[in-house]
């Protein structure tokens, strides 16, 4: 990847400055770097910097004079381009198609098979607008990968989405957009636990980090295939992954699981998620039954809960998928099992769910934060594989549905 040729446009946000970040450390791990800057941009950083981090001229206006045709040269160069930072105005005009600006041009002419990848920068309100999210769900269907904002402190004082991603988070995004595997596969990761609602503060949940299904989704994203991240709110993050969205309760998994299986193919379902087994039928209390989810029911109240049993998600997903040929992994956990019950549970979920592998792994087997031993079981009966850490786990799941072949043994 290294020694690849990058456009790299800034807009004008306060934001530039982290970008700037970014763009050296593309210098220093050997791409070549091209900078665009909008007006609006060199009013946050200038040409003198821009040009001592690339030792490339900046280019601003569409119409210098011997550059009116850069819009179509820069894209011809280009192994990929990235807008950092986007700002809610170019995102918008982007995705209006309009091409009165050089990042404007530039986009209309990219050749469609490099990536085009777009790092938003904005106050929370803007990222949240109607007109904003539109326009990032039309660009991204146009194949664009977005690079996914942060959360926190924004230059205004405001709290929320809409930071800048961080220079690292950036860099390694634009590398896996320019990771080229043998084989490119769309894989879909779903990671995180359910949460569903027993009043309007409360709620049923449980352990999940969303660590390992993270994990895997960074792994496959550096690596150059096409990640879709639906991850529990709250959850893992990982910043190689251009697409992902969010879910909450059980319900909202599956709507999202309906959505994105039937309307796009995929190659591969890791489905890491940990989906609550039993949801909340009804809530009583002294003062009759208490609507889920609604109110927040008096700490001294005693509520009884019953529960009911969830549909297996999991079950559903090669049935709901465009692709008949879809190959399903399915996750299991177990605590404190021994190897006959390990062995029974892992063959239960072949059963009913069709995966075509199984990860099983025991939560009184962990010692210490970075150890996840597990084990990746076979519908062919292909001999189990045992990962020692999610990277390793990462890295076995990739190759395998790649279909590569195990390393030689030293």
């Amino acid at each position: 990847m290294s020694g690849s040729k990058i456009v790299f446009v800034l807009t004008g946000s306060v934001a530039a400055y982290k970008a700037c970040d970014a763009l050296s450390r593309l210098v220093q791990l050997g791409h070549k770097v091209r900078t665009v800057a909008t007006p609006s941009a060199l009013r946050f950083v200038g040409a003198a910097t821009l040009e001592g981090l690339t030792g490339e001229r900046v280019l601003s206006d569409l119409f210098e004079p011997g550059a009116a045709l850069e819009h179509i040269q820069l894209g011809r160069w280009a192994d990929a381009v990235v807008v950092c930072p986007a700002t809610a105005n170019t995102i918008n005009r982007l995705a209006a198609g309009l091409s009165d600006d050089l990042p404007g041009a530039l986009f209309l002419a990219h050749d469609r098979t490099k990536p085009f990848l777009v790092a938003p920068a904005m106050n929370p309100a803007m990222w949240s607008h109607p007109a904003t999210r539109e326009s990032v769900l039309r660009l991204v269907g146009w194949g664009v990968r977005l690079i996914a904002v942060g959360s926190g402190r924004t230059a205004c004082g405001e709290v929320g989405d809409g930071r800048l991603a961080e220079p690292a988070d950036i860099v390694a995004a634009i590398e896996s957009s320019l990771a080229r595997p043998a084989a490119r596969l769309r894989i879909l990761v779903t990671s995180g636990g359910t949460a569903d609602p027993i009043d309007g503060v409360r709620v049923i949940t449980n352990s999940s980090t969303g660590q390992t299904g993270a994990q895997i989704a960074e792994r496959m994203a550096r690596s150059g295939h096409e990640v879709v991240l639906l991850r529990a709110r709250g959850s893992a993050r990982a910043a190689s992954v251009a697409r992902e969205e969010t879910f909450s309760t059980f319900l909202d998994l599956d709507r999202s699981l309906q959505r994105v299986l039937s309307g796009e193919p995929f190659d591969a379902v890791v489905h890491c998620a940990a989906v609550g087994d039993f949801g909340v039928l009804e809530v009583r209390s002294a003062g009759g039954v208490h609507p889920q989810g609604s109110g927040k029911l008096p700490s001294d109240c005693a509520p009884v809960i019953h529960l009911k049993a969830n549909p297996k998600l999991v079950d559903g997903l090669r049935g709901r998928s465009l692709n008949a040929a879809v190959k399903v992994v399915a996750f299991k956990l177990t605590q404190g099992a021994g190897a006959r019950e390990s062995a029974e549970a892992v063959r239960s979920l072949f059963a009913h769910s069709d995966a075509d592998l199984v990860v099983h792994n025991d939560l009184a087997e962990r010692e210490g934060p970075e150890a996840f031993p597990a084990t990746i079981h076979f519908k062919d009966g292909t001999p189990s594989l045992r990962c020692a850490t999610r990277t390793e786990l990462a890295s076995e799941l990739e190759r395998i549905l790649a279909g590569l072949p195990a390393p030689a043994l030293a």
